[in-house]
């Protein structure tokens, strides 16, 4: 096993963007073999789905733990330190970041004293120490204080926040260090990005015209009445109902560079035509992905 190595976290549902993520990692990168890339599926990982139904503290109010939410894998992205018997270098990212830059300048890095690295996850000066932790670059062996599988059960005892666990809240400043936001690039595709983030859900490119499948972010903490009326059509209509469709990305770039990494995928046999069926069939990627392929160009020529 290489001592560096390329995470990417998952569920069933996006299974289809794990594989095409795999595959754009050692695409775009110049020394592919020096790394490994291993998935984390929730699968594998019965304590989350042991925890179904129950509510966890999340952004200072109660939510249900749903497995089959969009987003189920989260609590899973701070396991590679274990994973890696607390040595080496990993990157974990989320099955919807795509390699456009070579991964081994981010796993390579000098990390300048820091343990965990992650973009700044929002301009907002109040939350300028948050991290987004959908892309993290971590020294391992510095650390063994972290426990994925005990800090997911803190969540369930209203001792832990996920939202606070999720942008690194509870370690100490002085482990984390910022890398640049192009190496998580939130639904921004130019000429400088090398990690692009289909992070808005709703416009995934591989999820247009789908019914919505996630439960979206409880912003009406401060607005009872909208919190109100949002738990009252979770009650009536199911925690999707009324939600909507998933919508097409607005940067028609960034389809066209998932859909040629796919196509990419189904020439060399990285992914089968059978398993975008079943995908389609479980309404896990969009029905007219076949279409979509044959309209898509081929993308440039691969790192040399």
């Amino acid at each position: 096993m290489s001592d560096k190595c390329v995470f990417i976290h998952t569920n069933e549902r996006q299974w289809l963007g794990a594989l095409v993520a795999e595959y754009s990692m050692r695409r775009n990168s110049r020394k592919a073999d020096s790394f490994d890339v291993r998935f984390i599926h929730t699968r594998d990982y019965p304590y989350l789905s042991a925890k179904e139904g129950q509510t966890f503290l999340r952004g200072g109010t109660t939510r249900v733990w749903h497995m089959d939410d969009l987003q189920s894998f989260t609590p899973l992205r701070f396991l590679p330190p274990k994973l890696m018997n607390f040595a080496g270098r990993a990157v974990v990212t989320d099955p919807d970041v795509f390699a456009v830059g070579d991964i081994c300048e981010l796993l390579e890095r000098d990390m300048e004293g820091a343990a965990v690295m992650g973009r700044r996850r929002s301009a907002k000066e109040e939350k300028q120490s948050q991290v987004a932790t959908s892309v993290m670059l971590m020294d391992c062996a510095r650390l063994t204080h972290w426990n994925a599988e005990a800090e997911f059960e803190q969540l369930f005892r209203q001792e832990k926040d996920y939202k606070e666990w999720m942008v690194l809240a509870y370690e100490d400043p002085a482990n984390i260090g910022y890398f640049e936001d192009y190496w998580n690039d939130f639904d921004h595709l130019d000429a400088h990005t090398r990690l692009l983030h289909n992070t808005k859900r709703k416009t995934q490119p591989w999820k247009t015209g789908l019914p919505v499948d996630y439960t979206p972010a409880d912003k009406f903490k401060d607005k009872p009445l909208l919190a109100s009326a949002n738990r009252l059509r979770t009650k009536l209509f199911g925690e999707y109902g009324l939600l909507g469709r998933y919508q097409p990305h607005p940067d028609p770039k960034q389809e066209a560079l998932f859909f040629g990494l796919l196509k990419e995928c189904l020439q060399v046999g990285h992914v089968t035509e059978d398993l975008v069926r079943q995908e389609m069939a479980k309404n896990h990627v969009r029905h007219d992905a076949f279409a979509v392929l044959e309209r898509t160009p081929d993308l440039e020529r691969r790192a040399a």
